[in-house]
Order: structure tokens, then sequence, then C-alpha cells
């Protein structure tokens, strides 16, 4: 790339620019020839015909057939047109016998005879041609021939005009001097012009090969310059903004190794001890079953990071298809809810906004929104402050279903939040609070609700709430839709009594204390 690109953009550019100077340079001088030729051409046809003008009038009939030409007084006229027009002027008799001229352009002291068929052409009207005249001249000249005529319009001879074919070549030659000089300084700044211009668009593309040689390399550092707004400019951005997510993803992925090695080999570790004491009889008969406890909450953490993990490989292959069937959103929520009973109960939280909450009928795939609420509930379960409160926001508007669930506690910072939703990403409060996590539960969350067209954001305050919401677009309803909705809401009223009855759920009793 370093060679090739800029010598071929600089070498067809100068060919294309010297092909356009030989045509230029072509037309140019076909177009001074003939510009020459018409000039001249003009020239000496006037100048021939005012001789054959002033002759008519120095022409003495000699007998009824002949005349005789003047030409003592004739001979000045003839002098000064020759002269003036730089051409050889002579006039001939019918024969072809010179009577008078003048030879300014060729420098001879007389020609010889005309040839008698230039004569009879001028004599009809006019002469014009291109070379010896017959072997008169010793070289090509120009010619132009006209009748000499008496005042009775009869004609008795012809005027010639000659010049040197020679000039036109000379005056070609010299336009071509010049063009060739102003071709010369043209092509030389055009080809300054250009490989400065060529040199500055394949630099960046220098500098992206050479960066990405070093991506190649694990060197995620480099970055190239952008110095315009054009298509380099913003191809330049994108690479950059390439290695940003690159940079980010190899750190993440590092990180991510680095966890999921240690969240598989802390509860292996665990897992195989406290096998080991069973087996060799170093953990007491009465404490086996607690210690079997602890076995099972860890293989089920490994099952939860292999699912995880199953998940994302699902994701980056494409292979995550949707299944959609119509069920009752907040039934998925209270089901949720069920399942983290026991740690709800254990932070003593207190949950809002679910008392009057009907049956709500949507059309997604019921086992990946279920997923969306189990880690949005986790989150919001895990990170709450003890005593706190998790509130639940629940809207069916027109075209879509909305949800929100907010909690109290830490929150997140600013700087944090953008990135929140990033595959393996987990802020350092996390840490501390979530030994478990894996930074993949809200990357599979944002995911699964953009495969169903919708959008999840966050809000937060520090030391005061983390709110995420998320809503979901709504199908065209159809009459299976509506009739599920009516037969779910029959039986909704029972099952909101029996969650009422849940203290640790609804915070019943708390508000009813004095």
């Amino acid at each position: 790339m370093q060679k090739s690109i800029f010598k071929r953009y600089l070498g067809i550019t100068m060919v294309i620019i010297v092909l356009s100077f030989i045509v230029l340079g072509s037309v140019m001088m076909v177009f001074f020839g003939s510009y020459w030729r018409g000039e001249k051409r003009e020239l000496l046809t006037q100048n021939a015909k005012s001789i054959s003008e002033v002759a008519s009038r120095f022409l003495t009939k000699k007998d009824e057939e002949n005349y005789t030409l003047e030409t003592e007084v004739l001979k000045s006229f003839v002098k000064t047109f020759s002269h003036s027009a730089d051409a050889d002027i002579f006039i001939t008799d019918l024969s072809g016998a010179i009577l008078l001229g003048n030879y300014a352009n060729s420098k001879l002291e007389t020609l010889e005879k005309t040839p008698p068929k230039a004569v009879q052409i001028a004599a009809r009207g006019l002469y014009e041609g291109v070379g010896d005249l017959g072997g008169v001249y010793p070289e090509k000249f120009y010619i132009i021939g006209v009748p000499m005529n008496t005042e009775e319009n009869e004609c008795v001879g012809a005027v010639f005009a000659a010049t040197s074919a020679a000039t036109v070549n000379a005056f070609q030659r010299e336009a071509l001097h010049i063009f060739l000089l102003a071709s010369l300084t043209a092509f030389l700044s055009a080809f300054c012009v250009v490989g400065i211009f060529a040199f500055r668009l394949v630099n960046p593309l220098r500098q992206m090969s050479a960066a990405a040689r070093s991506f190649g390399a694990g060197n995620f550092s480099v970055r190239v310059p952008v110095t315009s707004s054009d298509e380099i400019g913003q191809l330049a951005q994108s690479f950059n903004n390439m290695a940003d997510s690159l940079s980010n993803s190899e750190g993440m992925r590092r990180s991510f190794i680095a966890n999921v090695s240690h969240e598989l080999k802390t509860p292996m570790t665990t897992i195989a001890g406290f096998i080991d004491g069973i087996l060799d009889g170093t953990i007491p008969q009465a404490d086996r079953e607690k210690y079997l406890q602890i076995v099972s909450n860890e293989v089920k953490r490994l099952s939860r990071l292999v699912k995880s993990m199953l998940d994302l490989s699902r994701i980056d292959s494409g292979e995550m298809k949707l299944h959609p069937t119509s069920f009752d959103l907040t039934g998925t929520i209270f089901n949720t809810l069920l399942t983290f009973e026991q740690s709800i109960e254990e932070k003593e939280l207190e949950i809002e906004g679910l008392e009057a909450v009907g049956p709500l009928m949507i059309y997604a795939d019921q086992d990946l929104i279920h997923q969306v609420i189990y880690n949005l509930v986790e989150n919001a379960v895990k990170f709450t402050n003890p005593k706190g409160t998790i509130h639940f926001q629940i809207s069916d508007g027109i075209d879509r279903t909305s949800v929100a669930i907010e909690n109290t506690g830490a929150g997140i910072s600013p700087e944090e939040l953008p990135m929140i939703f990033d595959r393996f990403y987990k802020t350092d409060k996390s840490r501390s609070q979530d030994k478990n996590g894996m930074g993949l539960g809200l990357y599979l969350v944002r995911t699964i609700i953009k495969l169903h067209k919708g959008n999840i954001w966050a809000t937060s305050v520090v030391n005061e709430y983390c709110r995420f919401e998320f809503f979901l677009p709504k199908p065209q309803e159809t009459p299976k839709l509506k009739e599920n909705g009516a037969r779910l809401k029959e039986g909704r009223g029972k099952e909101r009594e029996k969650t009422k009855e849940r203290p640790s759920l609804e915070g019943e009793e708390k508000r009813n204390e004095p």
C-alpha cells in the first residue's frame, strides 16, 4: 500500500494530464494552421483583387483582341502591396507570361512563366493552392490567383499573390514552443500539487495500516490523527472509534477471562473440598446436610454462569430467535418476585406499585421476557439497601407496553451509567456487593429488548435511587389476546389477595404500623 497506491494515483493523474496536453496541443496546432491559412487567404485575395482593379485602369487596347498593360506606372503599386503584405505579387496574361511582378516574400529576381492551367483557373474566378506552382518556386508556397478584367469585364490575364508555406510552419513552431513552455510549467505545478494531495490522501491509509498491524500484535493504543472532515477524515474517525471499541473489548475480554477463571475455580474448589471432606469422614455426619446445601448452591451458581455464557454465544452467532406468544406480563413479574421472596424477606425490602395492577397481556417471547424481568429484579434486590424500597410501574399505552423498576440504594455514578449495558462491564460497587456477577445480565437484557424492537435505559442519582425502564412495541391486538386478557382478569383477584398477604413483598404490615 505504501508504494503502489501513491505511485498509481500520481502516475495515472500525470498520464491523464500529459494526454490532455497532447490533445490540447494537437487541437491548438490544427486551429492555428487553419486560422493562419484563413487569414492569409483573406489577405492575399484582398491584395490580388486590389491589384487587379488597379491594373484594369492601366490596360490599353492594342487591337480588337489584344490589350497592353502600362507597367511603368503600375510597378509602384505592385511593389507597395507586395511589401505591405509580405507576399509575391505578379501579373500574367492568359498564356501565363509574367507581365509585372514584385517578389518581396521569395526574394527572387523574377519568375518563369506561370503554368497556363493555373491562369485558366484564376481567370474563371479564383485559384487557390499550396505547392511550387509547377516548378516556379523552389519550395511550397500558398498561392491565390484572381482574374484581371478590362472595363468591359473581359478577362485578359490574372493577378497572383503568393507567400511561403514555411511561414505557417514557423508560426506553428513558435506557438508550439510557447505551448510546450506553458505545458511544462503547468505539468510541474500539477505534479507538485497532485503529489502533495496524493501523499495527504494516502498518508492516513498508511497510518491505518500501521495501526492495524499494531492491533494484530495486541497493541490497541495507536490512533490515527484526524486532519480533515472529508471522507478520509470520517474514515479515520471511524477507525479510531473501532480502535476504542477493540481496546474496550480487549480489556473486557481479559477481565472476563480472569473473572470466569476465578468464578469457575472458586466453586469447583469449594465443591471438591466439601465432597472430599464428606467422603473421607472429615466432615461429621451431623454437618453433612449443611455442607451438601453449600455444594448445591455452588452447582447452581455454576449452572447460571454456563447459561449466561451459552446465551452470550447464541447472541454472538445470531442464533437467538424470538418465539412470541401471548402471555400475562404482570403474572411474570409476580412469579419472579416469588423467586426472590427469601432474599426480600432477609433484607426487609418493601415492594410498591403492584397493589392494583391487573392482568396485562403482551405478545412477545415469554422465556426471554422472563429473563429480562428476572435479571432486573435480581439487580434491584441485590443493590437495594436493607429495609429499602423496590417500586414497579407498569403502563399500557396505545402502541407500547412500558415497565419501570426503581430501587433505593447507592445508585450508579454518572460516569458509569452509559456503560452498564456493555458486555462484561461491572461497576466497582457491584464488585463489592455482587461477587457472583459476570457483567452479562444487563447486556443480555438490552439484547433481548432490542430483538423485540424495544428499548431500555437507566437513570440514577447516587445514594438515592436507580431506575431501569424499558418498553415493548405493541402489535395489532388480536381477538385471542383479548380473550386471554378477559380470562386472566377473573382469576387475578384471588392471586392479588394472596400476594397482599405476604408482608415481605408488599410491606402492608409496615404501612399499617402506628
